[in-house]
């Protein structure tokens, strides 16, 4: 009976284990197009954690962590735009839905939570994709931030060059804990 009930406790254990991810790798880009200029930036400095069982998850960004192609843009950005001294990082707290531990191939899912930039919270529902193989989750997700409903101001002197609504591209790959 004691046999049985070993056997069992590793089997849920493994089972429960086998069903959590976390980050290996991530890639979150965005991108501001403008007939003046294009800003893009990339930050692969992400923590993020996965329970597919539940289908929970969450993750943060370090602003100061963007990586711009002018050092300007940058500075720019940490302090007149995201104020990154005062808002260090962007969360996102969620479920991700419509997907199968089981099927093969890459799945259309959707992130449902609350995502957090410069200190404001909003409900969100953003699409996506996801693909189990090899004891590995990758995610990539496609969507768009509008600038004002995340109290982030544009001065009048450059609303020209930055785009009203960002263009956000996640590309996540977990592995299994």
């Amino acid at each position: 009976m004691k046999k049985i009930i070993f056997i069992g406790l590793v089997v849920i254990s493994t089972i429960a284990s086998g069903q959590k991810y976390g980050i290996e790798k991530a890639k979150v880009m965005f991108f501001s197009k403008t007939p003046v200029e294009d800003i893009d930036a990339t930050n692969t400095t992400v923590n993020s954690l996965f329970n597919a069982t539940a289908g929970d998850i969450a993750f943060s960004i370090v602003i100061k962590d963007f990586a711009f192609k002018k050092a300007l843009m940058k500075e720019h950005f940490n302090e007149k735009y995201l104020e990154s001294d005062k808002y260090p990082k962007s969360t996102f707290q969620g479920k991700l839905t419509g997907y199968s531990t089981d099927k093969a191939g890459k799945q259309e899912v959707r992130a449902v939570g609350k995502l957090t930039i410069h200190g404001v919270t909003r409900d969100v529902d953003v699409p996506g994709t996801i693909e189990f193989k090899d004891g590995k989750m990758v995610a990539v997700s496609k969507f768009q931030v509008a600038l004002k409903e995340y109290d982030i101001k544009i001065p009048q002197l450059l609303w020209k060059k930055i785009a009203e609504v960002i263009d956000v591209n996640l590309d996540f790959t977990y592995k299994s804990l």
